[in-house]
């Protein structure tokens, strides 16, 4: 059959860039992160001086964004795409407290995402795309064939998220992991332009208590029930 557009939106850290990646390479399909564009137009700003101990002027970013170029590219040893800003391979700098403290409000800003959107459609225009981010069900691809809404207890995400940065030898307390996975949240679902919120027709996955592996089985289902005619067992 035809292949189709999967969107799969949700909360910080509750692991919906894992899932995606591991649903894409289980099909075959291209894998974009959405929330690493907006990470990667914040690290621009950050390191070009727009942004300054969290305070922008957002006539600056906008007249910036004709200088920041996004592409994606698949690492053949970690058999995953990474995030490349203006040609530079930025997976580990966008992922630092530093961006993950201005983006949400980054993200606010309308010109920035109707560039961003623009991108991301023409990313998905030929479909057999997983795709992951905060609006991608409601706004970016509404007509997706499935869609996903993932959710996970707040303590749950805030021990995985202090572990990600830990092992990536990052200094920083748990309480302040959580005061800004708290203060994300209430950005996104709060904001003007798209808010994070469920799609009337998304599929809630509470990862809560499930293993990686226990997600993608659940994901893998909903696909099979599809009826898509995959062979998912290759």
């Amino acid at each position: 059959m035809k292949p189709i557009t999967i969107a799969i939106d949700g909360y910080s850290s509750c692991g919906k860039s894992t899932i995606a990646k591991s649903l894409a390479a289980k099909l075959h399909y291209s894998y974009v992160d959405t929330g690493a564009m907006y990470r990667a137009v914040t690290l621009y700003c950050i390191d070009h001086g727009l942004i300054k101990d969290h305070a922008f002027d957002e006539h600056e970013i906008v007249l910036a964004l004709k200088d920041i170029h996004l592409t994606f590219k698949f690492n053949p040893n970690t058999k995953s795409s990474e995030t490349f800003l203006n040609g530079i391979n930025v997976e580990k700098e966008i992922r630092s407290m530093n961006v993950s403290s201005s983006v949400s409000p980054v993200s606010k800003i309308h010109e920035v995402r109707v560039h961003l959107v623009a991108l991301q459609r023409e990313m998905g225009k030929n479909k057999a795309v997983v795709m992951d981010g905060r609006d991608i069900g409601t706004n970016v691809f509404p007509d997706a064939e499935l869609k996903i809404f993932m959710t996970a207890d707040p303590d749950i995400r805030t021990h995985r998220r202090y572990d990600e940065l830990a092992a990536k030898g990052v200094k920083i307390t748990f309480e302040e992991v959580r005061e800004n996975l708290i203060s994300r949240d209430h950005e996104d679902t709060h904001r003007k332009e798209n808010p994070l919120i469920k799609a009337d027709d998304a599929i809630v996955l509470d990862n809560t208590d499930l293993t990686r592996e226990e997600q993608l089985e659940f994901v893998v289902k909903l696909v099979e029930d599809l009826s898509l005619g995959y062979d998912l067992a290759k």
